[in-house]
């Protein structure tokens, strides 16, 4: 199942879910409200009508046309209560009811008046909601055996029923129609989402068959844009990355095949006699000498593989900047005196002894060796090695005077078999890059405004 169905399904069934949760809570809540409000109505229209009977002299309590005087027009608020205005003797002062009903409630109110407390009361198979009130006339008379009248007002349970069920429909169907307007807006959202990530997922299907050419950028935002726009960087780095090993199986197979048909060439010569004497064993030389060269080749590319797949060839350890420099100056001064280039060490540090990086030793010295001879080689007169220190970073920087690095070979230039003049295997500076990241270094070059390259090495301190 595609995922925009399976978050329409998901957020339906939760829809649904919350539809019927909602409904079973708020219909028993709804009624006990609807109880509540309907018993403050009685108690407010009890008092209103017990203000009245209270303020009545005693000999007014009769069942005369003056109680029903008083009762009336609470009465008239709402035409579903029922009132009765009973004495403690059962004398009945006001009824609303029929004779019938009235003697059959009057059971019902001795049974409660002991408990003194409103409520459901049932009478035959209705239930009613009860507020009672006792009257206390203030002009009582002693002698009147009338002491007290007791207002009873009831409303059937059924009315109250009849209400919920009409506000519970009414609001359900403003929940349906609710959850039927956020079902489309999660449609339209959910759509807004998916199709982001469904174009993702066939420029991902371009990668996944090498087709990083026709890798588009989605544009979109949030989390699924930087997705995007790291799938987009993933293909171009793939795209360089593949390239660059079929250049490098084709530079591998040109640098090993040229040594190759010359060691073919002098062997199939002296073999069949067409080098003999002295030409023979210049012949030899050559040969010597190529497989020499095919060794060293065959060497760097194991040395190299190692660096970039293998980590247990690395022995980290806090590595002091000034004995590095020192020693790779030391072994590299032979080259320079022979290309007469003048080596110049300068430290922008007040105490280089406590500059530190984190390390392997060795590698690291062959590391600056291969920056430091291939400066050599290019500069013309002097090539400057400057060491400071900025923002937690040990930065070392090897710069020559030569005529700089060309334009189109600078993107590339620390990639497997790439030579410019005067240069050797092609891979010196490969093998210094692989080093110097396995060490948590980064490794740059440039052209220097004045003319010149300037190769940056750049370390965290310890």
């Amino acid at each position: 199942m595609k995922l925009i169905y399976k978050l329409h399904l998901s957020f339906g069934i939760l829809l649904v879910c919350v539809l019927v949760l909602t409904a079973t809570f708020v219909y028993p809540l709804l009624m006990d409200t609807l109880i509540n409000n309907q018993r403050e109505e009685l108690r407010s229209q009890g008092s209103a009508m017990m203000e009245l009977v209270n303020s009545l002299p005693v000999q007014d309590l009769t069942p005369s046309q003056s109680a029903a005087a008083i009762v009336q027009p609470a009465q008239e608020i709402n035409r579903s209560v029922d009132a009765l205005l009973i004495e403690p003797n059962r004398n009945i002062l006001f009824s609303t009811m029929t004779e019938a009903q009235t003697q059959t409630w009057l059971p019902l109110i001795e049974q409660h008046s002991s408990h003194n407390q409103p409520g459901l009361w049932e009478n035959g198979q209705e239930k009613y909601i009860v507020e009672t009130l006792t009257s206390n006339p203030q002009n009582l008379d002693p002698a009147s055996a009338v002491t007290a009248a007791t207002l009873v007002l009831s409303t059937p349970l059924s009315k109250v029923k009849s209400y919920q069920s009409e506000l519970f429909t009414r609001m359900m169907f403003i929940m349906v129609i609710g959850g039927i307007i956020a079902f489309g807006l999660s449609l339209f959202i959910t759509k807004r989402l998916v199709t982001p990530l469904e174009k993702l997922k066939l420029e991902l299907k371009k990668v996944e068959k090498r087709q990083f050419d026709e890798v588009q950028l989605i544009q979109t935002g949030g989390e699924i844009g930087e997705v995007a726009q790291s799938v987009h960087h993933l293909a171009g780095e793939l795209k360089q990355y593949h390239h660059a090993q079929r250049q490098f199986f084709q530079n591998a197979s040109h640098e090993l095949k040229t040594p190759l048909m010359t060691i073919q060439g002098y062997a199939e010569g002296i073999r069949d006699g067409i080098f003999t004497g002295d030409r023979a064993d210049n012949g030899l030389d050559v040969i010597s000498s190529e497989c020499e060269r095919l060794k060293g080749i065959v060497t760097e590319m194991i040395l190299l593989a190692k660096l970039e797949s293998e980590d247990g060839i690395f022995d980290q350890e806090e590595v002091s900047v000034e004995q590095l420099i020192d020693k790779t100056a030391d072994r590299i001064r032979p080259l320079a005196i022979n290309e007469r280039v003048d080596i110049k060490i300068n430290y922008e540090v007040d105490n280089p002894r406590k500059l530190h990086i984190h390390g392997d030793s060795e590698k690291l010295l062959q590391a600056v060796l291969n920056i430091m001879s291939n400066a050599i080689r290019h500069a013309s007169q002097a090539v400057d090695i400057e060491i400071s220190e900025r923002d937690g970073q040990v930065q070392i920087d090897v710069i020559d005077d030569g005529q700089g690095i060309p334009d189109q070979l600078l993107p590339q230039l620390f990639q497997r078999f790439i030579k410019g003049k005067n240069g050797e295997t092609g891979l010196g500076l490969a093998i210094s890059r692989a080093i110097v990241e396995r060490c948590d270094g980064t490794i740059s070059a440039h052209n220097g405004e004045q003319g010149g390259a300037i190769f940056r090495m750049s370390f965290p301190s310890k």
